[in-house]
């Protein structure tokens, strides 16, 4: 116990003081995660054990990113984007899987059975890094978002057949239409079990936890739903991270989506930071030096031949702009490939050192990935100079601009959502209180949601940064203050009206120098 405590404060101080570094000089927090955890393996054995139990709960983040995402796509949403989809996933993952799986059979006289599984498991992104980034950048609901987002989920469900695939090369006694046939039967009672739940069960499951008015039993309840949820999925022969996708969806078009997306974040965060640190130890130096040519050359020409596959593939169906910067996104390696890397040299499918240099050239792949990710613009603009020509305005966030934010439904609340409603000014209503939010909704006001508007993730949701301005209304002072703060924080010129009751509430508020407060 002391040394794992040991472990833990140097792991917090490493990833600490790298990244607070790397974002001086504005490079990714993922680059620090992985060098973080490149920094421990070398000097710190951790036992098979250990790397077990660390890879198992750094899944967790990757669950908790998807089931934030299914939050923003109901059934409905994904019906429309069903393009994106199976179509332009399904162009992606068997064009580049058939190219790479030629490329490794000929150039490389692999086995036909190496040359499959490796060709598919390249043929993956990686849904962590791509969707973190989209999701900082606001980028998730633009046009290559959508389309990068529909890959990234088809990719998760082509991981199905590739290990179908691979155990078969592994077993030569498995039987192919027994796994297909378990398989078919495991898709329709995961969906049949979905649809009965969402209809019937997750409405009033909420309902009542949000009843008790208890933050701490609300917050327990959705991790007991993402995490029961993904080991269902699990079970039945899919990825956790399906299931709380499907989750997610569940949730997407009722009214505690906001809320429960805000309480997730700071866990999906850590978790996921936890994940990368996970990848950066399984970079092994001693190959890295060995054969850092090789390694450069593999990483380049990954990049380049995906590229090239994923642009040529969807250029004819979508705007050759979106396409390139679709091609950006998805160019690297996904996390995944290195779960079918270990299981196909356990299998002797792959050789110790092809799978070694493999994993230290996606994992070099995936380093790049952000710095190209967060110069996507630049990037397309030097190949592809964006028209000058008027566009349509792209979705932001959740759809809202030039709109005023309403934080708390009291009797302030009430009135100045009556009043602009009145004089047909856009607003929005932020309120944390359940019962409030259902007798707004019940008395027809549409423009309501229930969140809590003392946290960051839903300002920046319901785009703080571009409305009119703020009316802070709510009672609590501690609230208040917080409220605030984050808008300040995320843009100190934001119009904002707090409503204060007292003398003291006006000295908490008195160094954030908000010029309208109102008795």
């Amino acid at each position: 116990m002391h040394h794992n405590l040991l472990l833990v404060i140097v792991v917090l101080a490493i990833s600490i003081f790298i990244n607070v570094f790397l974002k001086k000089i504005k490079i990714p927090t993922i680059i620090g995660y992985i060098t973080t955890g490149f920094i421990i393996a070398s000097f710190y054995h951790f036992d098979t054990e250990s790397k077990e139990f660390l890879t198992q709960l750094s899944e967790l983040g990757i669950v908790f990113l998807m089931f934030t995402i299914g939050l923003e796509f109901s059934l409905s949403h994904l019906k429309k984007t069903k393009q994106d989809v199976f179509v332009f996933g399904f162009f992606q993952v068997f064009f580049t899987g058939l190219m790479f799986t030629l490329i490794c059979l000929y150039l490389f006289d692999m086995s036909i059975e190496g040359s499959l599984t490796m060709g598919f498991a390249l043929s993956l992104s990686s849904t962590a890094i791509v969707l973190k980034i989209l999701n900082e950048k606001k980028e998730l609901h633009s046009g290559y978002g959508k389309v990068v987002l529909g890959v990234l989920i088809f990719q998760d469900l082509a991981v199905i057949p590739i290990l179908i695939m691979l155990s078969i090369f592994i077993s030569n006694n498995q039987s192919l239409d027994k796994v297909l046939i378990t398989l078919f039967i495991n898709s329709i009672v995961v969906i049949v079990i979905f649809l009965v739940i969402e209809k019937y069960i997750i409405e009033r499951y909420f309902k009542l936890i949000a009843y008790t008015k208890s933050e701490e039993i609300f917050l327990i309840s959705v991790l007991f739903l993402v995490t029961l949820t993904s080991f269902f999925a699990e079970q039945m022969g899919f990825s956790y991270s399906l299931g709380a996708f499907l989750a997610g969806m569940m949730l997407a078009e009722t009214k505690y989506r906001f809320r429960i997306e805000s309480d997730l974040v700071p866990f999906r965060d850590l978790l996921l930071g936890l994940f990368f640190i996970t990848i950066g130890m399984q970079i092994d130096w001693h190959v890295a030096i060995n054969y850092i040519f090789e390694i450069l050359l593999i990483t380049v020409a990954i990049i380049s031949i995906k590229a090239f596959v994923v642009f040529t593939a969807l250029y004819r169906f979508i705007q050759k702009r979106t396409v390139l910067k679709t091609t950006i996104a998805l160019s690297q390696v996904g996390e995944f490939a290195l779960v079918i890397f270990t299981l196909a040299h356990s299998g002797k499918i792959i050789s110790s050192i092809e799978n070694q240099i493999l994993v230290v050239s996606v994992i070099l792949s995936m380093i790049l990935s952000p710095f190209m990710l967060k110069n996507i613009k630049n990037i397309a603009d030097f190949f592809m100079p964006e028209p000058t020509i008027l566009r349509k305005r792209a979705y932001k966030d959740g759809g809202f601009d030039d709109h005023m934010i309403i934080c708390g439904y009291g009797p302030v609340g009430k009135n100045v959502a009556k009043s602009l409603k009145e004089l047909g000014i856009n607003y929005v209503i932020l309120e944390h209180d359940i019962v409030l939010v259902d007798k707004a909704i019940a008395s027809g006001e549409k423009n309501i949601f229930f969140a809590n508007a003392a946290q960051k993730s839903v300002l920046e949701h319901f785009n703080v940064k571009g409305s009119n301005g703020v009316i802070v209304s709510i009672a609590n002072e501690k609230q208040k203050r917080l409220i605030c703060e984050n808008i300040v924080s995320i843009n100190k010129n934001i119009n904002i009206v707090v409503v204060v009751n007292n003398e003291n509430e006006e000295k908490i508020l008195e160094d954030l120098d908000i010029k309208h407060r109102v008795w």
